[in-house]
């Protein structure tokens, strides 16, 4: 099969010149020449998101084209077993809505560093300051980077390097320019955008294909499986069903890109509405993202590449002009998202560390100018990152995606779930699973997928078998630690007392949500 540029036409081009470039001028109005009204852009958003919001913003913030490219990849080359990933964290999202999100809410907190530094102390909130910005780097700016440089280098043909150079070339002449606040005023007609052409792609796809019966005949029985047996290689059931839940405890309840949306809830029933959202919202991953990497199995069998699965699809399936269009989206939300991760680097180093700690009487000017080089500093270490993953060798796209957050998650997961469950926990515990946890985990991660790559040496375990290992290793530090710490803080406790009482209403749907899902598990049961 041609390399995906050569299917592009002159036409796509111009209408990703076009709609950067309307983006950069709508950027401007908004910066420079739209009036700001009293109060605009307040954090949190005044505490007044409802359900609808809450669910779409945590969906937009799960959803991008990281997910498009690592998801039809897994559906070519393993089918829907890698929806465990979307269909499985309906739990977690619910831990999220009934345990997390009232304890949230209930202390008033803007942040999670915040809320675990009234739980446990100062000391605890800088460590966890420091965590945040060492998952921003790794999750949000060094695996966006990577998959975005696979994406830009499919369109233009350009090496893997050069591709994640110009993307944050491009990212840092839209913050100049303005073009941050364009794109996230615009990101939820991209966002929506995206999901339409999904679905057309793969309604196209599966039409083609052969509908139902077509597809299911020219691809393997057990890509309808979402169960695999122990014994396999790439996703044995038992490996998802103990280490996804350490990924889903760290994503769905202790992230604070996902947990943001729930602390600016109107209140604690518009959270958990919001929450059961997108569980809803979660099933059409696998329709959207997952589906038209197994259509694109059978229509293009002979693809080398399964990263190139999604790109295939567009420019073999959408009309000229319209594979512009997907093309200009896809960047621009690659863009938005490598901007809002180095805010977020920025703002976590320059206002919890630097002006809280080092230079507690910096200047505006002062804290301005630090976030700028903090920015720059950040850009360039994610670069390193973003390459560092392309060396990796022997494991998918999406296997890298999910064995980076898998060994980021259980020093966040294990503090969390001790500091909430249970009273007796102390500080000294808290800072030592967050610290050593963090070194062990990474560790284990350099080994794993560098320095003895799993593709090369298959003695080693799954990597979410692992990420369980060192989940429960740290749990029972923590436990040993706070049981022979005769200085464990016993006053602070809000983090044990919820808000209040999960509305009827609200386990009604997510009763119905358990059983919808429960049936999906049935249905594709592994047979």
């Amino acid at each position: 099969m041609n390399p995906i540029h050569q299917y592009l036409v002159p036409l796509d081009f111009i209408i990703v010149g076009i709609y950067l470039i309307l983006l950069i001028g709508i950027g401007y109005w908004i910066s420079f020449v739209k009036p700001k009204q009293e109060g605009e852009n307040l954090f949190l958003a005044n505490r007044s998101l409802k359900w609808y919001s809450i669910g779409l913003n945590m969906w937009g913030t799960n959803v991008g084209p990281s997910m498009l490219v690592a998801s039809a990849s897994a559906g070519f080359t393993s089918g829907l077993v890698t929806g465990n990933f979307a269909w499985y964290a309906f739990p977690f999202i619910f831990l999220l809505a009934t345990v997390f999100a009232p304890r949230y809410l209930g202390a008033q907190v803007q942040t999670l560093p915040e809320f675990m530094g009234k739980r446990f102390g100062q000391s605890t909130r800088n460590i966890l300051a420091w965590y945040s910005i060492v998952t921003i780097l790794i999750s949000w700016l060094g695996l966006t980077l990577y998959s975005g440089g696979i994406l830009v280098s499919q369109i233009l043909d350009f090496p893997m390097w050069l591709s994640i150079l110009l993307l944050v070339v491009i990212s840092a002449f839209f913050a100049i320019a303005g073009g941050l606040k364009a794109i996230a005023f615009t990101n939820v007609f991209q966002m929506l955008l995206l999901i339409i052409v999904s679905f057309i792609l793969a309604w196209l796809g599966f039409q083609k294909a052969g509908g139902i019966e077509g597809i299911v005949e020219k691809t393997p029985a057990h890509y309808w499986n979402l169960l695999k047996p122990v014994d396999d290689k790439d996703y044995p059931w038992l490996a998802i069903a103990l280490g996804y839940p350490v990924m889903g405890i760290w994503f769905w309840c202790t992230d604070q890109s996902m947990v943001q949306s729930i602390l600016g809830a109107k209140n604690l029933k518009q959270g958990q509405l919001g929450a059961n959202f997108i569980g809803w919202l979660k099933i059409l991953d696998v329709a959207l993202f997952i589906i038209p990497g197994i259509c694109c199995f059978v229509l293009f069998p002979q693809l080398k590449n399964p990263d190139e699965a999604y790109m295939t699809m567009v420019v073999n399936l959408l009309p000229q002009g319209m594979t512009g269009l997907i093309m200009a989206v896809l960047i621009a939300a690659l863009i938005s998202t490598i901007d809002s991760a180095l805010n977020s680097l920025s703002t976590v180093f320059t206002l919890d560390i630097y002006a809280r700690k080092y230079n507690t009487n910096a200047s505006t000017a002062q804290i301005v100018k630090t976030g700028r080089w903090v920015a720059v500093a950040g850009a360039l270490v994610a670069v390193g990152l973003a390459l560092a993953m392309d060396s990796i060798r022997g494991l998918k796209l999406f296997d890298i995606f999910q064995a980076v957050l898998g060994f980021i998650a259980p020093p966040m997961a294990a503090v969390f779930l001790l500091g909430v469950f249970w009273k007796r926990t102390s500080t000294r515990a808290a800072n030592f699973v967050l610290s050593a946890g963090t070194l062990i985990s990474f560790t284990v991660a350099i080994f794993y997928l560098w320095v003895f790559p799993a593709g090369e040496y298959p003695q080693w375990p799954h990597f979410l078998l692992l990420s369980f290992y060192i989940f429960c290793g740290l749990l029972f530090l923590g436990v040993i630690i706070s049981l022979t710490d005769k200085s464990a803080r016993k006053e602070n406790d809000l983090s044990l007392t919820a808000s209040a009482k999960t509305d009827k209403k609200v386990m009604i749907w997510w009763l119905i949500l358990a059983i919808v899902m429960i049936s999906f598990y049935i249905i594709f049961n592994g047979h």
